[in-house]
C-alpha cells in the first residue's frame, strides 16, 4: 500500500487516484470501489452516481482548473488533492491558498504527483496537510524535512500575523 504525510506523520494511503488515461473520457472511465479522489472532470460530469456511492470522497485539481468550481461542494469531500505535474509548476500554491482563505476549506488538503521534499515547508504554509511524495523519494527523508525551519517571517493561512508582529505582541505582554 502506498505511503503518504499526514499532519507530519507517515501513514498508509487508502485512497485510489483516479487519472483519465489518454482515450478515456469523463463520464466513460470505470470508477474502483474504495475512496476514490476523482479529477475535477469525472466530479463535474458524474456528480449524482459519485455521490450515490456511500464511499469517502474526493475530487483533485489540476493545474488549469479553478478552485472556485468546486467550491460550492467542498462540505462534500473529505479530500481535496491539487496535482503537480512536474516540480517546477507552482500554480498549485495559489489553488491551496485560495481554497483555504478565499472558499475556507478546512478539511485534508493533500499535495499529489511530482512532489519532493524541498516544496513541503512551502506547501505547508499555503494550506496543505497532506503529501504524497513521488514514488522515488524518500517518504521518511520528506518527513524530517518538515522541521527544517523553525520559524516563517511571512502571514500564513493559519498564522495572519507576520514574525515582527508577533514578536511585538510578546514584547509588549
Amino acid at each position: 500500500m502506498a505511503k503518504l504525510i499526514k499532519n507530519r506523520t507517515v501513514i498508509d494511503d487508502a485512497w485510489t487516484t483516479l487519472f483519465l488515461a489518454e482515450g478515456e473520457t469523463a463520464t466513460g472511465v470505470a470508477l474502483p470501489a474504495g475512496p476514490l479522489l476523482v479529477p475535477l472532470a469525472v466530479w463535474q460530469a458524474r456528480r449524482s452516481e459519485l455521490q450515490g456511492r456511500g464511499e469517502a470522497l474526493g475530487v483533485w485539481l489540476g493545474p488549469a482548473d479553478d478552485a472556485a468550481a468546486i467550491a460550492p461542494d467542498l462540505a462534500l469531500f473529505d479530500v481535496v488533492a491539487i496535482h503537480f505535474p512536474v516540480f517546477r509548476d507552482g500554480r498549485g500554491y495559489s489553488t491551496a491558498a485560495l481554497l483555504r482563505s478565499r472558499h475556507g476549506y478546512r478539511g485534508e488538503l493533500r499535495a499529489i504527483g511530482d512532489v519532493l521534499r524541498d516544496q513541503l515547508h512551502y506547501m505547508m504554509r499555503v494550506g496543505f496537510d497532506a503529501f504524497a511524495i513521488r514514488a522515488d523519494r524518500s517518504i521518511e527523508e520528506a518527513l524530517q524535512s518538515l522541521g527544517d525551519f523553525s520559524e516563517a517571517y511571512q502571514a500564513s493561512w493559519n498564522q495572519p500575523q507576520p514574525l515582527f508582529r508577533r514578536r511585538a505582541a510578546q514584547e509588549a505582554a
